[in-house]
C-alpha cells in the first residue's frame, strides 16, 4: 500500500476506477503488478511503450507502443478536458493530463492517481487552526494537494468553520458536480476557466460569507493580488503555489506579493557606510498575505517559517534565517526542532553588512528622496521577538 509514516492514517485511493479507464492490455499489465497500491502516475505517449511510475522506479507496461486508439480509449473514458488540459474521472481524485500536437489532436496522456490520505495534515494541523493564513510550497508530486484538501475537511468537520475550496482544476474535490467526501463539508467552487480564478476567489468571498478560503495551485499576479485582498477582509487563506522554498516565491516577481514583495529603496550615504552596502537595497514592500509558509520537503518532513514577514526582512538582508522543522515519527509523534540557514546576501542585496552594526546610527542624512529604516532594522536584529 501506499507508504505512511503515521500509523493513524488512512488512505482512500478509488484504484479500481483508475485502472478501469485504460484499455484491456494496460489494465491486465497494472492488475499484475503487486505493488499496484504505490502506483502513482502511468504515462502513455504515442509511439512509445506504456510506463507507470512508482515511488522508487519507472517499469514498462508492455513492449508495444502506444497507439491513437490506446489513447483515444483513454480520453472518452474520462471527463472533460478544460482550457488547462486537464480532466478528472467522477467522484474519485484521479487526473489525466494531455499532450497535444500542434493540430490539438492528444497524442499523450498523464494519468496521476489522487488519493485522499485522512490524517495527513497532522504536521501543520496546529498551524491551519490557529486562524492564520498559511502557504504551503514544495515540489510538485510531493503531497501539496493531499495536505490541502484534509486541511479543508478538518477546518470544515472538526473545527466547524464555514470552508470554501476554490477548486482549479478539480483536483482538490474530485470530477463532477458532487465533491469527493476527502474535503468534508467544506464547499467547493469550482473554476470554468483557470485564467478567471482571481475572479472565483473574490466571488467566493463576496456571495457565500466563508471563514476560510482553500486555494490550489496560485500562480499569476492578479491571484496573489485577490488573496491580498480576501486576506485584508479577514478571512484565513490556505494555499499552495508554484515554488519549493520561501526564497524561491520571494525572488518570484510574480509570486512576492504573498510574503509582501520586494521593493527598490535608496539609502543615504552614512546608512550605506553603516550597513556597508551599495546606496540601492532591496526591502519588503508591504505586509505579508501569508503569516505562515510551510515547505514541504519530504512526505512526513515539513519546515516552517511562522513569522514570514521577519523572515523575508532577514533574508533580504543576508541575515541567517531561523526555521523550524517536523518530523512525523513511525508513532505518529511530531518532533520538532529549530534550524538555522546561513544568510543569502548574494541572492537578494548588493553586499554584506553586519547584523551588529544595523540601528546603532539613527542620524544617518542623505540626498533628495533617500531613507533610512531604524525602526525595521531593530526588528529585524531582534530575530522573531516582535
Amino acid at each position: 500500500m501506499f507508504e505512511l509514516v503515521d500509523p493513524n492514517a488512512q488512505v482512500v485511493d478509488n484504484l479500481e476506477a483508475f485502472i478501469e479507464i485504460f484499455p484491456a492490455e494496460i489494465t491486465a499489465a497494472l492488475g499484475e503488478r503487486k505493488d499496484i497500491g504505490d502506483l502513482l502516475e502511468v504515462v502513455l505517449d504515442l509511439g512509445r511503450p506504456p510506463e507507470a511510475r512508482f515511488p522508487s522506479e519507472q517499469v514498462s507496461l508492455s513492449d508495444i507502443e502506444v497507439t491513437h486508439d490506446q489513447i483515444a480509449h483513454v480520453v472518452d473514458h474520462v471527463g472533460h478536458f478544460g482550457d488547462d488540459n486537464r480532466a478528472g474521472i467522477e467522484r474519485t481524485l484521479h487526473r489525466i493530463s494531455v499532450l497535444r500536437n500542434r493540430a490539438g489532436e492528444p497524442v499523450g496522456l498523464t494519468c496521476r492517481v489522487g488519493r485522499a490520505v485522512y490524517g495527513s495534515v497532522r504536521l501543520i494541523e496546529d498551524l491551519v487552526r490557529s486562524g492564520k493564513s498559511v502557504l504551503i510550497l514544495g515540489r510538485p508530486g510531493v503531497g501539496k494537494t493531499t495536505i490541502l484538501r484534509e486541511t479543508a475537511r478538518v477546518l470544515a468537520d472538526e473545527a466547524d468553520k464555514r470552508v470554501v475550496v476554490v477548486d482549479t482544476s478539480n483536483e482538490i474535490a474530485g470530477d463532477g458536480d458532487v465533491p469527493h467526501p476527502a474535503i468534508g463539508r467544506a464547499r467547493r467552487m469550482q473554476v470554468a476557466n483557470t485564467s478567471m480564478q482571481h475572479n472565483v476567489m473574490i466571488e467566493g468571498v463576496e456571495n457565500h460569507m466563508p471563514e476560510v478560503i482553500v486555494i490550489d495551485e496560485m500562480s499569476t499576479e492578479l491571484e496573489a493580488l485577490a488573496a491580498r485582498t480576501i486576506a485584508e477582509r479577514g478571512v484565513q487563506l490556505v494555499a499552495t503555489a508554484h515554488g519549493n522554498t520561501l526564497s524561491n516565491v520571494v525572488s518570484n516577481p510574480t509570486l512576492s506579493d504573498l510574503v509582501g514583495g520586494t521593493q527598490t529603496v535608496t539609502l543615504g550615504d552614512i546608512e550605506a557606510r553603516r550597513r556597508r552596502t551599495q546606496k540601492t537595497v532591496l526591502e519588503r514592500k508591504h505586509d505579508p498575505t501569508f503569516d505562515i509558509v510551510v515547505e514541504i520537503r519530504e512526505r512526513n518532513v515539513v519546515t516552517v517559517h511562522p513569522e514570514v514577514g521577519i523572515a523575508v526582512d532577514r533574508m533580504l538582508r543576508g541575515i541567517s534565517i531561523p526555521q523550524e522543522e517536523r518530523r512525523l515519527q513511525p508513532d505518529g509523534s511530531v518532533e520538532t526542532q529549530i534550524e538555522e540557514i546561513p544568510g543569502t546576501e548574494s541572492e537578494f542585496a548588493p553586499a554584506p553588512f553586519e547584523v551588529g552594526d544595523v540601528g546603532r546610527n539613527r542620524s544617518g542624512r542623505g540626498g533628495g528622496g533617500s531613507r533610512d529604516w531604524p525602526d525595521q532594522a531593530d526588528r529585524i536584529r531582534g530575530g522573531y521577538e516582535p
